[in-house]
């Protein structure tokens, strides 16, 4: 079965139009989006912990978010994709043995980021590469193709200290490197201009995540088709839409609440 989505999870960043993920943090919303025809559900990290009261940076534990993951798979058999942050462990056996958990649990992708957690600071690139090179041999022992969507926060906050010069080809050198190590997709937050896009995706084979989280309704589809035509081929809400949801929440009770 997972292998089964695992397939059409790959399938679908190959697809005529790029997939479009409206990202998800509970069995609620799970349940939300796979009824308006979602053809797959991935999480966002960020929402799932603010939701939980928490701030994002793998402040739920790793126990926590595969109980999310199991209510979430019990609403919906969608492929799912799940925001693994940075990888909750710095050991290879650890990282090893979260994929496997995952795995068990129907997760046929996972996001994961090449920042170090608490330190805003990017890791080294051979040593992200060998990591992903873990999760591939743990995804292959359980027999599933796992989709490994490297994140690289060159353009995000952990980038920060980069020279504007030197990020497109600092991005390019990861993707190729992530690349060579398993990885099947790249993922750069903070790039949101349809030609910075359209560079990177001209410079690798692998497909382009670029994320979306602060567009108004009425602009979207037009944003959607810049985003395609840049050659994105996957496009996420990030947590987007869970802010969405609280400001819609925020503005009717706000009609109903005396000030």
């Amino acid at each position: 079965m997972s292998q089964d989505q695992a397939a059409v999870f790959h399938a679908l960043h190959r697809g005529e139009t790029p997939l479009v993920l409206f990202n998800v943090w509970d069995a609620v919303s799970a349940r939300v989006i796979a009824e308006q025809g979602a053809e797959a559900l991935a999480t966002s990290s960020w929402a799932m912990a603010h939701a939980m009261g928490l701030k994002d940076g793998e402040a739920m534990t790793i126990d926590a978010v595969l109980q999310q993951v199991g209510e979430i798979r019990q609403v919906s058999d969608l492929p799912l994709s799940v925001d693994l942050e940075t990888g909750y462990s710095e050991t290879p056996t650890g990282l090893a043995e979260i994929i496997a958990r995952l795995i068990d649990q129907g997760v046929i992708g996972i996001n994961l980021e090449d920042q170090k957690i608490g330190a805003a600071t990017l890791r080294p690139c051979a040593e992200q590469a060998r990591r992903i090179e873990i999760i591939r041999a743990a995804a292959e022992r359980a027999g599933v193709d796992l989709f490994i969507n490297a994140r690289t926060d060159v353009w995000f906050f952990a980038g920060a200290a980069l020279p504007e010069e030197t990020r497109l080809p600092e991005t390019t050198r990861r993707a190729a490197a992530y690349g060579e190590a398993g990885a099947n997709g790249i993922f750069v937050p903070g790039v949101t201009a349809p030609a910075q896009l359209a560079e990177i995706a001209a410079a690798t084979p692998l497909p382009v995540n670029a994320m979306v989280s602060d567009v108004a309704q009425e602009a979207l589809p037009d944003r959607l088709r810049e985003l395609a035509a840049a050659g994105v081929r996957r496009i996420s809400t990030g947590p987007g839409s869970y802010r969405a949801m609280l400001a819609d929440l925020a503005m009717r009770c706000g009609q109903f609440t005396p000030r």
